[in-house]
């Protein structure tokens, strides 16, 4: 799955052109490496996002199978650091 709908389907960011946004901006980083909207997610990558009031990062637990998820299930897919 894309890098940026996994950040919209796992309820990371709320839609996925924001999503896009942050990655043309370069604030999204996927193992330490700059990513690109394109990029392949797979279990176990660490994403993380340089906010302006710092970064966050996240482990990617579970791939979803839907658009989106429920909010109550966000814990299965995807861990804060």
């Amino acid at each position: 799955m894309r890098v940026d709908k996994w950040l919209s389907a796992v309820n990371v960011v709320k839609r996925r052109t924001v999503a896009t946004d942050m990655l043309k901006s370069g604030v999204v980083y996927v193992n330490g490496i700059q990513a690109k909207a394109s990029k392949n997610i797979a279990i176990g990558d660490k994403i993380t996002i340089e906010y302006l009031k710092g970064a966050k990062s996240y482990e990617v637990l579970k791939i979803p199978a839907t658009k989106t998820i429920p909010k109550s299930q966000k814990e299965e897919y995807v861990k804060e650091l």
